[in-house]
């Protein structure tokens, strides 16, 4: 049967954050991706197949959907697509909730082991986006924040006459460079940024006296130049902290028990999981009639 004629109408979408997610590094679609499942097992596997992010595939809306099998058909058909390695269902935590818990549904149209979805439950991934709040009150319209009061203004430093020092001590370096009181004053604005940015006054007096030509006619315009093209890049601001992950925790396929990834074998638990071959019973090597004359030999050993 082919997964795209089981049902003619659109396929209803889940809530933002929630439905079907495509598992990534999958190979290219063919006509035996599903071969080795079962019948039905192919079929719903097919139609998840073509099916886009975000559809809805809870069992109520594929029995809606696919008339031809209940819920509880349904339902034993994922269970064997996640044992075979093509559905996993993740329980997340929402980020900034405590309690708010939420199951991914991922679909891959290529097979994995159990130990391909540990690792790509436990990868550095973008999580899928949560689902929107309930609509409330809508709030009252931003304001800008006023400006911060500072506390004691005459805490902070002046560049200012910082600047004007640098400014002034240039003629010692560089007489050429020798500045007025009133071209101190003029240029200080402009030195002060240099200042803002951590340059010591020793870097800014050579990055203003290197390269000088051998006659400087109007040295406050040189400086001006000089001051305003040179000026360094503010450094950028840092970057901030990453948010913790949520923990990523898996369930099991056949009671629903959550749990770590690592704790599940082809999506089952171990409750769940099939025991291995018990050890043999010890078969007796002796006969009956060996037994009893055995036995006979001890009691006439214990008369004598």
């Amino acid at each position: 049967m082919d997964a795209s004629q089981l049902s003619a109408a659109p396929h209803p979408l889940a809530k933002p954050g929630y439905g079907k997610i495509a598992a990534p590094e999958q190979a290219p679609r063919t006509a035996r991706d599903f071969a080795h499942l079962p019948a039905r097992e192919a079929a719903v596997a097919g139609y998840l197949d073509r099916l886009p992010d975000g559809a809805d595939i809870s069992v109520k809306t594929l029995a809606a959907v696919l008339p031809l099998w209940g819920q509880c058909a349904l339902r034993t058909a994922l269970n064997r697509l996640a044992t075979a390695g093509h559905l996993h269902r993740v329980r997340q935590r929402l980020p900034g909730e405590a309690t708010r818990w939420v199951t991914r549904t991922y679909f891959s149209r290529t097979a994995r082991d159990g130990a391909w979805w540990a690792r790509f439950t436990r990868r550095d991934s973008p999580a899928p986006t949560a689902p929107p709040p309930l609509p409330q009150t809508p709030p009252p319209p931003p304001q800008a924040p006023p400006a911060p009061a500072d506390p004691d203004p005459g805490s902070r430093p002046d560049p200012g006459p910082a600047a004007y020092g640098v400014l002034a001590s240039l003629g010692r370096v560089a007489p050429a460079l020798a500045l007025s009181k009133a071209d101190c004053t003029a240029l200080a604005p402009l030195l002060v940024p240099w200042l803002d940015r951590g340059i010591t006054p020793d870097r800014i007096r050579l990055a203003l006296t290197a390269g000088l030509p051998p006659v400087v006619h109007h040295p406050a315009a040189l400086l001006r130049k000089r001051l305003e093209a040179k000026l360094p890049a503010a450094p950028p601001d840092p970057a901030p902290a990453a948010a913790p992950a949520p923990p990523v925790r898996a369930e099991c396929t056949e009671c629903r028990a959550p749990g770590p990834p690592t704790a599940f074998t082809e999506g089952r638990c171990r409750a769940c999981r099939p025991q291995g071959p018990r050890p043999p019973v010890f078969t007796p090597t002796l006969t009956p009639a060996e037994v009893r004359a055995h036995a006979a030999r001890v009691r006439e050993g214990n008369r004598r």
